[in-house]
């Protein structure tokens, strides 16, 4: 039997995703950004939103814009549309979704909730009865609300066409704790909000699932660790575990198989890792490397901190 992929015409191939439309919210660094310019480059139309675009910064004060990504995008063979868009705010998320509908003919086939925007609030440091409340709250509903939001008026249009994949950005698969009462709050109710969507969409054809990266070699990352991507293996002379980073644009390879795989409802409700998706749909990272942070985990950090625990 031929492989299908061998029949198949070229450009269905280097572009499995051609005439899909996505939306990712929180597009505008990091996993987001990388997700994003890899859904360019299969093909899709991806609206790119956040707050830091060229008409100004959010309160986190870094340079990266929606419009820098959405230039990505349509630079990888897609087509990049830059949304200022505060996913606290339903109104302006209502109006997102109107405007998609709209522009795409009520089409929308990917959505990503990739909304963060906690790492300034985040306290590594204290215990739950020493950490400033008003804090982690606003960590809560910067982390967890947002995507409730973005999901509550963005489903209906997946619903109406009866497929399409919801994918939860998170921060480990287990239920082992991340280190900080918030941040692992935040990170385990992105996991159940997949859970929970995934059971209500199953009916309508719909998949949902969390996804969750190894250790990130984010822009804010290459800048703690005073390197850039082109040195970036510089970094692990402060900190080891740096060798086994992978960039954003391995979690976003791993978005287009999820988003390609025709087969998607037998993984709907999972939490998912890079580490376990590249071995089943064979993609690499940017410099063609397979980063597997799982048995960095279990050869090197499993003696200190235990077992990083079976999926979710």
């Amino acid at each position: 039997m031929p492989d299908q992929a061998a029949v198949l015409p070229p450009d269905h191939r280097a572009r499995p995703l051609a005439g899909r439309v996505a939306l990712v919210a929180g597009a505008t660094r990091g996993g987001g950004r990388g997700i994003a310019v890899e859904l360019g480059g299969a093909g899709a139309t991806v609206y790119v939103t956040g707050r830091s675009s060229a008409e100004g910064r959010s309160e986190l004060d870094r340079p990266e814009t929606i419009e820098e990504t959405a230039a990505r995008v349509t630079a990888a063979g897609g087509l990049g549309i830059a949304v200022r868009v505060d996913h606290s705010r339903p109104e302006e998320v209502r109006a997102l979704v109107e405007r998609i509908a709209a522009e795409q003919d009520g089409r929308l086939d990917l959505l990503v909730n990739s909304v963060w925007g906690g790492d300034p609030l985040t306290d590594w440091e204290h215990p739950l009865w020493e950490q400033d409340l008003d804090l982690g709250l606003r960590l809560l509903r910067q982390a967890v609300e947002t995507h409730v939001i973005t999901s509550r008026y963005a489903l209906p249009l997946l619903v109406a066409r009866g497929s399409g994949l919801v994918v939860e950005v998170t921060d480990g698969n287990t239920a082992r704790y991340r280190g900080s009462f918030f941040y692992d709050l935040a990170k385990s109710a992105v996991i159940r909000l997949a859970v929970g969507q995934a059971a209500e969409l199953r009916p309508h054809g719909v998949a949902a699932v969390a996804l969750t990266p190894g250790f990130l070699r984010s822009e804010a990352l290459l800048e703690h660790f005073g390197v850039t991507e082109q040195n970036w293996r510089d970094g692990a002379a402060k900190d080891p575990n740096f060798a086994y980073s992978e960039t954003p644009a391995y979690l976003g390879r791993a978005v287009v198989a999820l988003a390609a795989d025709p087969d998607i409802m037998s993984k709907t409700g999972r939490a998912l890792a890079t580490w376990g998706l590249y071995r089943e749909y064979g993609f690499t990272d940017a410099d063609g490397s397979t980063p597997d942070f799982a048995a960095h985990w279990a050869k090197s950090l499993e003696p200190e901190y235990g077992p990083l625990g079976d999926p979710l």
